[in-house]
C-alpha cells in the first residue's frame, strides 16, 4: 500500500499525511512541484518526527511518477467526481492511493490514468474534505480491507 500526493500546496496537509503513512507503515509519493520548501517549517511542525518513519519517494513530475511506479500498483484517485463510494471499492495490498492538490484537485490527465475514482460521500451541500482528512479515511479503509493495519 502507497500514498502519493499529487502537487500539494500546503505544507501542514503534507507534513499531517506524512505522520499518518510513519505511523500506518506506508510509503509515500510526493509528486513535485510542491506549492512549499521541504524544509517548510510547517510541514515538519505537522509530521512531527512521525514522519521519518515512512518511505519517501520523490518525483520531479507527474511523467516520471508515472515512470518510476511499480506496474502492478494500481492508481486509485480519491475525487470528488469519483465514480464509487469509498465504502464500497475493494482495496488490493498493491494499490496506490492517490490526492490530488487541495487547491485545484486533480487534472484530467491523472483522472485519464488512474484505474479508480473513489469518492467519499458526503451530505449536501458540502462539497469536499480536507484532504489530509480525505487521504486518512482512504488509508484506513484500504489497510482495514487488505488486513494490513498495524496489530497492537
Amino acid at each position: 500500500m502507497r500514498l502519493a500526493l499529487f502537487e500539494p500546496d500546503i505544507p501542514q496537509n503534507t507534513g499531517t499525511l506524512l505522520r499518518l503513512a510513519g505511523c500506518f507503515g506506508i510509503a509515500v509519493d510526493l509528486i513535485e512541484p510542491c506549492g512549499f520548501l521541504l524544509d517548510d517549517r510547517r510541514l515538519k511542525r505537522a509530521g512531527l518526527d512521525y514522519a521519518t518513519l515512512c518511505e519517501v519517494r520523490r518525483h520531479a513530475s507527474w511523467t516520471a511518477f508515472l515512470a518510476d511506479r511499480e506496474p502492478s500498483s494500481r492508481l486509485v484517485l480519491m475525487t470528488t467526481a469519483g465514480i464509487i463510494p469509498l465504502h464500497r471499492f475493494k482495496f488490493a495490498p498493491q494499490d496506490t492511493i492517490l490526492l490530488g492538490r487541495e487547491t485545484a484537485g486533480a487534472p484530467a490527465a491523472v483522472h485519464a490514468v488512474a484505474a479508480a475514482r473513489v469518492a467519499i460521500p458526503l451530505r449536501p451541500p458540502a462539497r469536499s474534505l480536507n484532504v489530509a482528512l480525505a487521504g486518512a479515511m482512504a488509508v484506513f479503509e484500504a489497510l482495514r480491507q487488505t488486513e494490513l493495519l498495524p496489530v497492537t
